[in-house]
């Protein structure tokens, strides 16, 4: 029986977030051979490299306006990487790492009000008090004493939030209107090219960033086959191959409640770091990430209610 688009879009966004999670164990291992943000750097120009021709047609036409909106996703997009990257070569925990970095989904709406002015949905309000509340049971289980890993990964999440909310903006942004009320210039960013440029931005920030803090490290690195295996691994599946099954995945149906499926992505890479290092958590540590888990759904409420909606109804009346 041949598959749904929406069918064929849910299981391709699952895959997705496998990817995403392997790609934490991926980047964990090369951030243990190499520094992390010279690792960072390679990964994305590879990425960005390996979507390009995808993305050429759509790149040729873009106007100044789109590739300044690209350019600034790109920007807020490194700065957040390179946090995130810091983090993880400074943490002991992959898995709960994980949940601290997916606080960005939560706080999307926050940053949204603070810097554009939109209204919080109600569910926003409820989900950060059991964020919160996640966030104290990780930190606080000997004391305030929060590792130097948590702290970046925090900070990272609030910027990624940022790009998450820039990226949707400049995906869905409408022609732009000059005071004769005459179209001057369209501001949505087609999706490849817009992934594409930022993807490149962010080998760009984060190689400026190693050549800054890290050159003293770099002429010691031991570019061995391993290594280069964790680093093509990590810019063909967790970032390229990432973003184009992901893209492919939103083509395909015009739901919505592919965001609830993206949102196992922690539970994933804590069930993976379980295997790939052996890692265990705390009573503490799992209440602090089953909180975050619930803030999460809590924040996607809306949408997750459809899926149940709609899920329910396939199964009453099967087509």
């Amino acid at each position: 029986m041949a598959l749904s688009p929406t069918v064929k879009s849910d299981l391709l966004l699952v895959l997705v977030t496998l990817m995403a999670a392997i790609s934490w164990m991926f980047s964990r291992e090369a951030v243990l051979l190499m520094p992390p943000l010279l690792f960072m750097a390679i990964r994305f120009l590879m990425a960005g490299v390996l979507l390009m021709p995808f993305a050429w047609n759509q790149l040729c036409q873009l106007n100044r306006e789109q590739l300044l909106r690209s350019l600034r996703v790109g920007l807020v997009f490194g700065i957040a990487m390179s946090l995130w990257v810091t983090g993880l070569h400074l943490t002991d925990h992959v898995g709960e790492s994980a949940f601290l970095v997916s606080l960005g989904v939560v706080l999307v709406p926050v940053i949204a009000r603070v810097v554009f002015k939109e209204k919080p949905p109600l569910s926003t309000w409820l989900a950060l008090p059991v964020a919160v509340l996640g966030l104290a049971f990780l930190s606080l289980e000997n004391g305030f004493q929060p590792e130097p890993g948590q702290l970046f990964f925090v900070i990272a999440a609030v910027i990624f939030a940022l790009f998450y909310t820039l990226n949707t903006r400049a995906a869905n942004a409408g022609s732009k209107v000059n005071r004769q009320g005459e179209t001057v210039a369209k501001l949505r960013v087609p999706a490849l090219a817009l992934t594409t440029v930022a993807l490149l931005t962010v080998a760009l920030v984060t190689g400026t960033l190693s050549l800054i803090t890290e050159a003293p490290e770099i002429p010691q690195v031991d570019f061995t086959a391993m290594l280069w295996l964790w680093i093509v691994a990590s810019a063909l599946i967790g970032t390229a191959g990432r973003f184009l099954v992901q893209t492919i995945a939103q083509s395909l149906s015009s739901h919505s409640h592919g965001v609830v499926i993206l949102v196992v992505e922690p539970v994933w890479v804590a069930l993976i770091a379980m295997g790939w290092f052996s890692e265990t958590m705390s009573s503490f540590q799992l209440m602090g990430c089953g909180l975050i888990f619930a803030a999460l759904l809590i924040n996607r409420w809306q949408v997750l209610r459809q899926f149940l909606k709609t899920w329910l109804f396939r199964k009453k009346y099967p087509v």
